[in-house]
């Protein structure tokens, strides 16, 4: 029996070649698939052994909002195959952890070589490695992912703790403990590393103010942007790190 590959691909000539390739080697490709929805009820029906996930889908939904929802499932490995790869694309295709990303244009063999490589890790890794003493049934690191996805699309705004521990079935003390024993740090840190993450691809990639980034991202003054940020980029300041990133750009 053939193992199946979805590709989610709303460019039906790149969605053919690469249906061609794969089939080349072995696989069952199904195509077509043009929407975030769509995929999702593909993906359920087939239960293939990998998707491949075009970002600019050019609807409501992009393809990083499919990698949120498979990050949460983790039954399967995925690949962004995208033309985009400015910081601020990266940014948000990393906090959904995918297991590849190939940039177009591409050649077959990168296609290849990058799924075999993801499928042979994906058989014999766990996705999480600190699951590995976990029963299976024990569901506390999807509930820990679904509070993580929440902070990823919630970076702008102010989280409370109580936010997060609501979307579980602890109380906030818990949840702190259980958060901080999966993720390897408490909520409050990792909240601020998303948000300095966030202001960094800003930084690098538009002309946004710096306070207004500082304000957007619901820090109470600049001040305490300034100082967190300087903590987290070996003592370096916004304004040096703006200089610095889009110098190397224009190299």
């Amino acid at each position: 029996m053939k193992q199946t590959i979805v590709v989610v691909e709303d460019e039906l000539l790149i969605a053919l070649d690469i249906k061609e390739i794969l089939e080349e080697e072995g696989y069952e490709v199904i195509i077509n698939v043009t929407s975030v929805d769509k995929a999702i009820t593909i993906i359920e029906e087939n239960a293939p052994i990998l998707v491949l996930i075009d970002i600019n889908l050019k609807q409501d939904k992009d393809g990083i909002e499919l990698g949120e929802y498979l990050l949460i499932q983790d039954k399967m490995p995925y690949i962004y195959l995208t033309s985009y790869h400015d910081k601020l694309t990266l940014d948000r295709a990393k906090d959904t952890r995918p297991h590849g990303y190939i940039v177009k244009p591409f050649k077959a063999i990168d296609l290849i070589t990058t799924i075999s490589i993801t499928l042979n890790n994906f058989k014999h890794n766990k996705i999480d490695p600190r699951r590995n003493q976990e029963e299976v049934t024990n569901n506390i690191p999807f509930k820990i992912k679904e509070t993580i996805t929440y902070i990823n699309n919630h970076v702008y705004d102010k989280i409370e703790i109580s936010e997060l521990s609501a979307l579980t079935p602890w109380k906030k003390n818990h949840f702190i403990r259980m958060f901080t024993k999966y993720v390897g740090e408490t909520p409050y840190q990792y909240i601020l590393k998303r948000k300095i993450k966030k202001a960094e691809a800003l930084l690098a990639e538009t002309n946004q103010p710096i306070n207004e980034i500082a304000l957007d991202l619901s820090f109470q003054s600049y001040s305490n942007f300034f100082i967190a940020f300087k903590k987290m980029n070996q003592n370096q300041t916004p304004e040096n790190y703006r200089l610095k990133s889009q110098a190397n750009s224009n190299i």
